[in-house]
């Protein structure tokens, strides 16, 4: 159990790390570098990397982050480290809500919707992307800061580990 515990906790760790990390990209260059182009090139740029983004190296992150995180706070309920166990449960739902659920609930709409548009001139694109990325960004902000957090109860979930595994 210890051992399958150190894996998933490890697990957990580096997904939710990677998760924080790339909503937080987008936060501090990827959105300003779009707001800062031609609102053509904003609106082009983002239709191709919405559709790109939906790939292999993408979905573990995205996908398997809560399920780990519930499962490291399975394997250590199971060993009778409630605490730890809290941390990682915690932290698995609120990745779970603020990062997945939002996700699908608010970006992937806008981006579906975004991936429809056709703007013919910089006036119609400036328009669209007036409209899109100031709210876009709103959620993404908090999607980052709910993956962020959740980063932080994994950190506090190994720092618990160690110390009910002391006591134990």
């Amino acid at each position: 159990m210890k051992t399958a515990f150190t894996l998933m906790g490890f697990v957990s760790l580096v997904l939710n790390g990677a998760l924080f990390g790339f909503f937080y990209a987008w936060i501090c260059s990827t959105i300003w570098g779009l707001d800062a182009a031609p609102a053509l090139v904003a609106v082009e740029a983002m239709q191709a990397m919405n559709a790109s983004v939906r790939n292999v190296v993408f979905a573990p992150a995205f996908f398997g982050t809560p399920v780990a995180l519930l499962v490291t706070a399975l394997l250590a309920l199971m060993s009778g480290q409630r605490r730890t166990a809290s941390a990682f449960g915690l932290a698995g739902l609120i990745c779970l809500f603020g990062g997945v659920v939002l996700t699908f609930a608010v970006n992937v709409p806008m981006n579906e919707a975004l991936a429809l548009q056709t703007p013919q001139n910089e006036a119609e694109a400036a328009a669209v992307w007036a409209d899109y990325s100031p709210r876009w960004q709103r959620f993404n902000q908090l999607r980052t800061m709910a993956c962020g957090i959740s980063l932080i109860l994994v950190g506090w979930g190994l720092h618990i580990k160690r110390h009910e595994a002391v006591q134990a």
